[in-house]
C-alpha cells in the first residue's frame, strides 16, 4: 500500500471521527448515565417488553429497583400507551378493504438524572393488505406486523437516547 493511500484513508478516519460519527450498530448511554430504567402504565405493555428484549441486545441493563440506585445518574424512560390508527388505503371492487396504513404512535418522557421531563413523540407506519378470504393468516401477519414496529420503535428510542444530551430529544 502507497504513502498516499495511507494518509488518504488516515485523513478520512480523522475526519469521522472528529465530527462524531459512531457505527449505527453501537449504542450505549450518554456520557455521565451509568443506568436506565423503563417505567410504563402497564406492567406488561407490549412495548416495554420490546424495549427491554432490544437493551438486552445492546448489551444495556435496565434498573429494576430505581430505591437502590442513585437518580443522578440514571436515565428513566416513561412509555405513555402507544396509539395505533388505521388508515383506508384502497377497497376491492366489492367494496371490503384491500389495503390499511397502520399508524404506531408513541407518546414517551425521558429524564435524564435530576434534570426536567423531555417528551417525545413519533410515528413508526407499515402498509398492511388485507384479505377477507384468509381471515386466521391475516390476524397472525397483523401480529408479526405490530410486534416488527413496536420492534422499530424500540430501537429508535435507544437511538434516540445515544445519541442526544440532556437539551433535547
Amino acid at each position: 500500500m502507497s504513502f498516499s493511500r495511507f494518509l488518504l484513508i488516515m485523513c478520512l478516519s480523522s475526519v469521522l471521527v472528529a465530527c462524531g460519527f459512531k457505527l449505527r450498530g453501537d449504542h450505549s448511554l450518554p456520557a455521565g448515565y451509568k443506568h436506565l430504567h423503563v417505567e410504563s402504565m402497564h406492567s406488561h405493555a407490549p412495548l416495554k417488553r420490546a424495549l427491554n428484549k432490544r437493551l438486552e441486545i445492546y448489551n444495556i441493563v435496565p434498573v429494576v429497583d430505581m430505591a437502590k440506585e442513585s437518580h443522578v445518574h440514571t436515565i428513566t424512560i416513561t412509555l405513555a400507551p402507544e396509539k395505533l390508527e388505521r388508515r383506508l388505503l384502497s377497497v376491492f371492487s366489492t367494496g371490503q378493504v384491500a389495503e390499511y396504513e397502520l399508524i404506531l404512535g408513541v407518546p414517551y418522557t425521558v429524564k435524564f438524572g435530576d434534570n426536567d421531563l423531555i417528551e417525545a413523540y413519533f410515528e413508526v407506519v407499515r402498509d398492511y393488505q388485507d384479505d377477507p378470504d384468509q381471515v386466521l393468516a391475516k390476524s397472525r401477519e397483523l401480529e408479526l406486523v405490530l410486534s416488527e414496529m413496536r420492534r422499530e420503535a424500540a430501537d429508535r428510542i435507544i437511538r434516540r437516547l445515544s445519541s442526544q444530551s440532556t437539551t433535547r430529544i
